[in-house]
């Protein structure tokens, strides 16, 4: 079966999921079926909602709820209420997926976990997403940046002494997006009415593991334990940063022999024909004479001037950008829609692979609520009644 992005929303129409989840890995999930095509009802906390709502205002805590949520419905819900819970397995029993990242046994202690909702809905496919898989440190709560520890990740990306965290929700998101493989999986499989196992669970140490793969494999061949990325360097002679002559930062590539002869010939370099420079591995083991000869050439030409040089030869090279840079990227600007948030019409990068993505808003905090509890069948009267003893 040849799969297109076209494909997939037509297996995802009609698909109704349920989003008990915050902050990051369980709105992601949410945020990249709604994409594919599936009715997405967040639930939230009365009067609170999603911690990322109402989180303290640094580094990039003020765009996480509104680039997470867009696009999704809002139904507030206290499920810790019997009618809450009774409203939730009502909801349930009309769904088809639900997606928890909330702590390791949260919904179970509510009476509302795997074995649960499959009491009112054996065809439902249940996404777990939680710190630790099945294993000796399955009970154990964690978050993305503890799981960066553990796993290595934030040693190889450090520097010695220095462990440093990922520039974005790296785990998280990429836990998420195991987790939507899984759910399509399990929609084709129910489709094709194969009995297979309906709870997915997704650990983010399992996910950061993944990601460390090639380190764990490296450090047995070699018997030898990893320094950290950034004080070793790569595998690449050039593979670099370099300052041109209006001071702009310039991170240059050259991974092949080939390109180097390309790479060589364009700048008019002195040492094309140096032995010294000729394969890759000369290249990198002569760095300490190289880089400091490069960044010296490199210096005496304007950034426009060395990308259309690289350009030329199809080179491999990136302008080092911050977040506000690439609102004016002439290649990110194509790759951005426009969300509605707090007044306000902001732009932030599409799903990829789904450019042309309409203008969304990001949910109020229950803003859907009422809509959604009159599809169950609950009337008006029923609802405010809700509304006033914080239930809803």
């Amino acid at each position: 079966m040849k799969f297109t992005r076209d494909s997939v929303i037509r297996l995802l129409s009609g698909i109704r999921v349920i989003e008990v989840g915050h902050i990051v890995a369980g709105p992601t999930v949410g945020l990249l079926l709604s994409g594919l095509g599936a009715e997405v009802i967040k639930i939230e906390r009365p009067g609170e909602g999603d911690i990322s709502r109402s989180m303290p205002v640094t580094g990039s805590s003020l765009g996480t709820f509104p680039f997470f949520n867009r696009g999704k419905k809002s139904v507030t819900i206290n499920l810790q209420t019997e009618t809450g819970r009774g409203i939730f397995l009502k909801l349930i029993e009309k769904s088809d997926v639900l997606v928890d990242n909330l702590g390791r046994s949260s919904l179970e202690r509510l009476r509302l976990g795997f074995q649960d909702t499959q009491k009112v809905n054996p065809n439902l496919i249940y996404l777990s997403v939680k710190g630790y898989g099945k294993g000796p440190y399955s009970e154990r709560n964690s978050l993305d940046y503890p799981i960066e520890v553990e796993s290595g990740i934030a040693y190889m990306n450090g520097l010695n002494g220095r462990p440093m965290r990922l520039g974005s929700s790296m785990v998280d998101m990429t836990a998420a997006m195991f987790g939507v493989i899984g759910i399509l999986n399990a929609l084709l499989s129910r489709r094709e009415g194969r009995k297979e196992e309906r709870h997915i669970e997704i650990g983010l140490f399992e996910t950061a593991l993944f990601m460390m793969g090639q380190h764990i494999a490296t450090t047995q061949l070699t018997g030898r334990p990893m320094a950290p990325l950034n004080e070793v360097g790569f595998s690449w002679g050039i593979y670099d940063f370099f300052t041109t002559a209006d001071g702009q930062r310039i991170f240059i590539a050259v991974a092949t022999d080939s390109q180097w002869k390309k790479f060589c010939s364009s700048l008019n370099l002195e040492i094309c024909d140096n032995k010294d420079y000729q394969r890759n591995e000369d290249r990198y083991n002569n760095r300490s004479k190289l880089i400091p000869y490069l960044q010296n050439i490199i210096s005496k030409h304007s950034y426009s001037d060395l990308i259309r040089i690289l350009d030329q030869i199809q080179g491999s090279y990136a302008k080092l950008n911050t977040p506000s840079d690439l609102l004016k990227h002439p290649h990110a600007v194509l790759k951005m829609t426009a969300i509605s948030w707090g007044g306000r019409t902001i732009k932030v990068p599409t799903i990829p692979g789904g450019e042309d993505q309409p203008t969304l808003n990001v949910p109020d905090l229950g803003g859907d609520s009422v809509q959604v509890l009159q599809e169950l069948g609950y009337d008006r009267g029923s609802i405010e009644n809700m509304r006033k003893n914080g239930i809803i």
